[in-house]
C-alpha cells in the first residue's frame, strides 16, 4: 500500500513509500519493515508529484482534490500503531500525509446505512484496531453519504438552469479527518456540485459559512458538512450537515442515508475515478476560520462598548483538549487584550493524549481547574472536540458547567430580555427552576434530552408566540436566538466575556466574581448522580416486544405507584420520562434516545438519602435484573450507594 501524499510547496520531496511487495515488487534500494513490506525511496519534484507517483505505482493511484490516495490502501497511521497488522508510514519530507480510512474491499461489503444514524448526526467507526469495533465508516461509505447530501440539497433548493450549488467541508482533529474529507469531496463533486474545503474547523463555523456573505471566501455556501464525532474515542468519526436554515433533523438524515445506500450499491472503481476527476475541477480551499474568529472578536468589542481591547488585564486560560478549539486563545482572546499564558492542549491531536475533549468529563474539568489555579488566572475555558460545547472555571476553581452554566447564561439573557423563556433538557435541577423563575423572573421550560430537541423547542415556542432567547442543555450545547439558534460553544463563552468586559468598563467589577455573583443564589444539590440501567433484551419478560416498549411499561408501572403515594409529587408538566419530587430531592426515570438503557437521574438536598432508596425499591422491585445486582448491595449500605452511584 502507499500512503496518501499531500501536495507540498517544497521544491523537492523525498518519500519512503510503503508498498506491498505483491503490488509493486521488492525494491533493490528499499528497506524491509517488520511486516515484510518494502520501502523503495522515490525522489519527486513537487510540481510533478502526481505524474511521478502514478508512474512509480504503475497506475494504482487516483488523484484526490488535494492529495493522492492509493486505491488499494488499508487503514494506516503515522506515529501510533493501531492493533495487529497495522503499518506505520515513514514520511521523510515536509509533506503532510493523510490517514487513509477504509479500503476498496469495502465496496464488496453489505452496509446497513441506517445503523450509522445517531439522531440528527451520523456516527461510525472510521479506524480499525480496537477489538470488537469493526470499521463502519469507510471512504466509499463517506463518499456515498456526501453524494446523498448533495442530492438532498439539490431537491431542497430546487435549482434550475445553470445555477451550481456549493458545499463546504470542515473537520476536527481526528486522524481519519483528511481522508474522509477527500472522500466527501468526491461524493459532492460526482453529484455535480462545487466543493469548498475549510480543513481544520469548528462545527459552528461550518453553519456560519452558509450565512456569511464574502466572495473571496466563496460564501455563502448552500450546504455544509462537518466531519466530527464530538467527544467519542479516536477511532470514531461522523458527519453533521447544515443549510442556512440550521442543522438537519432526524428525518433529513434518514433521507440522506437512504439515498446514500442506493448510491453505494451502484458504486464501482470506475465511478469513483469519474468522481475524482470531477473533484479536481471543482474543489477550492479557503481559510474560513479567520473570518469566523474575527466575528467573535468583533462581538466582544461591540458588547463592551466598542473598546479595542476590552479584556486587557484579564488572564484567561484555554483547554482545547487537542481538538479543534485551540484557535480561541490566539485568535480571539489575545486580540482582545487577554493574557493566555498557561493555556493547554491547543495543538490538534486526534489521539487526544491528555484527556477527552468533553466539558462533562471529570478528568477534563480537573485539568482546566488545575491550570486556572496554578496560573492564578481569572477564568478558564474548555471546549469539546468540535467546539459546539463549552464550560468555564472561575478564579477559585469553581466549575461553571451543567446547571451552573445554564443559570449563568439565563442570568445574562434575562438581563437583556426580561421575562423570556429558557428552554433546557429534562435533567436540570429543581433548584435551577426556582432560580430562573423566582430570582430572575423568567420562565423555565424543561424539555427532552438531546441538543436538537432542545433547540427545536426554543424555535417552536417563538413560532407560537412565546418569546424564547436561550435553549441550552446540561451537556454544554447552548443556542441563542441572536446567534441564529446555533449551538456554538465559542459564542457561549463570548457571552461570558462580554459580561466580564462590560463590567470592567462600567466599573462594576474586574474578575470572574462578576460571573460567580450572578449565580450566587442558585440552590444546588448535595448529592447528584445518574445511574444507567441496561435493559436485558434477551430476558423473557420482553417477549416479542422491543426494549423501547418494555421501557415504557416500566415507566408506566412507576408512574402508577407514585400517583398512589401521597408523599411524592409527579411533575405536572414533563416531556420525557417520569419526574418525581419528594423528601427534599427529585428523580427522573427516562428511556435513552437511542440505546436499550433506562437512565435514572437523582438529586438530593440535605440528608434525604432515603429518597434514593425509596426510588429504587418502589420503582424497580419487580424488574431487578435491570440493576445487574446493584440494588441489593446499595439498599443495605447507604454510604456505599453514594460512593458507587456517583461513579456509575
Amino acid at each position: 500500500m502507499i500512503a496518501a501524499l499531500r501536495r507540498s510547496s517544497a521544491s523537492v520531496m523525498f518519500l519512503d513509500v510503503l508498498s506491498s511487495s505483491a503490488g509493486m515488487g521488492k525494491s533493490s534500494v528499499g528497506q524491509l519493515c517488520p511486516h515484510r513490506l518494502s520501502f523503495p525511496s522515490v525522489r519527486l519534484e513537487s510540481n510533478a508529484c502526481q505524474r511521478s507517483l502514478k508512474e512509480v505505482s504503475r497506475a494504482t493511484f487516483f488523484r484526490g482534490s488535494s492529495q493522492l490516495v492509493c486505491k488499494q490502501s488499508t487503514t494506516v497511521r503515522s506515529k501510533v500503531r493501531v492493533g495487529k497488522g497495522s503499518q506505520e508510514r515513514h514520511i521523510m519530507t515536509t509533506c503532510n500525509a493523510a490517514v487513509s480510512a477504509g479500503s476498496e474491499s469495502a465496496l464488496a461489503q453489505k452496509v446497513d446505512f441506517k445503523k450509522l444514524q445517531n439522531g440528527s448526526d451520523i456516527r461510525g467507526v472510521a479506524l480499525e484496531g480496537v477489538d470488537g469495533e469493526p470499521v463502519t465508516l469507510t471512504e466509499p461509505i463517506t463518499e456515498a453519504i456526501a453524494a446523498g447530501f448533495a442530492g438532498w440539497l439539490l431537491d431542497k433548493k430546487n435549482v434550475e438552469g445553470f445555477v451550481k450549488l456549493k458545499i463546504s467541508i470542515g473537520h476536527d482533529s481526528r486522524i481519519t479527518a483528511k481522508s474522509l474529507q477527500s472522500a466527501a469531496a468526491r461524493g459532492i463533486a460526482g453529484a455535480g456540485l462545487d466543493v469548498v474545503l475549510y480543513r481544520l474547523a469548528s462545527t459552528p463555523a461550518m453553519f456560519n459559512s452558509t450565512m456569511t456573505v464574502q466572495d473571496d471566501l466563496l460564501c455563502p455556501v448552500d450546504g455544509a458538512i462537518m466531519l466530527t464525532a464530538s467527544h467519542l474515542p479516536f477511532n470514531r468519526n461522523g458527519l453533521k450537515f447544515f443549510t442556512n436554515a440550521g442543522g438537519l433533523g432526524k428525518a433529513d438524515i434518514s433521507d440522506i442515508l437512504s439515498r446514500a445506500s442506493k448510491i453505494y450499491e451502484k458504486m464501482s472503481d470506475k465511478s469513483r475515478e469519474v468522481s475524482q476527476s470531477a473533484a479536481e475541477a471543482v474543489v477550492n480551499e479557503v481559510d474560513y476560520m479567520e473570518r469566523y474568529t474575527q466575528d467573535l472578536v468583533e462581538a466582544v468589542r461591540k458588547g463592551a462598548g466598542g473598546v479595542e481591547k476590552p479584556l486587557e488585564g484579564f488572564h484567561i486560560v484555554v483547554d482545547a483538549g487537542n481538538g479543534a478549539g485551540g484557535f480561541f486563545a490566539g485568535k480571539v482572546l489575545e486580540p482582545l487584550g487577554a493574557v493566555t499564558t498557561g493555556s493547554q492542549f491547543l495543538d490538534p491531536d486526534g489521539m487526544f493524549p491528555n484527556h477527552i475533549p468533553n466539558p462533562e468529563d471529570k478528568k477534563a474539568m480537573e485539568a482546566i481547574k488545575k491550570a486556572v489555579l496554578e496560573q492564578k488566572a481569572d477564568l478558564g475555558i474548555i471546549f469539546d472536540t468540535d467546539v459546539d460545547r463549552s464550560a468555564a472555571v472561575d478564579s477559585s476553581g469553581r466549575e461553571l458547567n451543567r446547571n451552573r452554566l445554564i443559570a449563568l447564561m439565563a442570568a445574562i439573557v434575562l438581563e437583556e430580555h426580561p421575562g423570556t423563556t429558557i428552554v433546557t433538557d429534562s435533567v436540570t435541577s429543581d433548584g435551577l427552576t426556582t432560580f430562573i423563575e423566582k430570582k430572575l423572573g423568567g420562565k423555565h421550560h424543561r424539555f427532552k434530552r438531546g441538543y436538537k430537541n432542545v433547540i427545536d423547542e426554543g424555535i417552536r415556542l417563538n413560532q407560537i408566540g412565546e418569546e424564547c432567547h436561550l435553549a441550552i442543555e446540561t451537556s454544554g450545547h447552548g443556542a441563542l436566538k441572536e446567534n441564529h439558534w446555533l449551538d456554538d460553544g465559542a459564542y457561549t463563552m463570548v457571552k461570558l466575556l462580554i459580561k466580564l468586559a462590560a463590567a470592567k468598563v462600567s466599573g462594576e467589577g474586574s474578575g470572574s466574581e462578576v460571573l460567580s455573583n450572578l449565580i450566587g443564589e442558585l440552590k444546588e444539590a448535595d448529592f447528584a448522580s445518574e445511574l444507567r440501567f441496561k435493559i436485558n433484551q434477551e430476558h423473557p419478560d420482553l417477549g416479542s416486544g422491543t426494549f423501547r416498549e418494555y421501557g415504557e411499561q416500566v415507566m408506566k408501572k412507576l408512574e402508577s405507584m407514585v400517583e398512589s403515594d401521597s408523599t411524592l409529587q409527579k411533575a405536572p408538566v414533563n416531556h420525557e420520562g417520569v419526574r418525581v419530587s419528594g423528601f427534599g430531592g427529585w428523580f427522573l426515570l427516562r428511556l435513552s434516545l437511542h440505546d436499550p438503557v433506562l437512565p435514572l437521574n437523582i438529586e438530593v438536598i440535605g440528608r434525604s438519602i432515603f429518597l434514593v432508596e425509596y426510588v429504587l425499591i418502589l420503582g424497580f422491585n419487580r424488574h431487578e435484573y435491570l440493576f445487574v445486582g446493584l440494588i441489593h448491595v446499595q439498599i443495605k449500605r447507604r454510604e456505599a450507594f453514594i460512593v458507587q452511584a456517583s461513579v456509575s
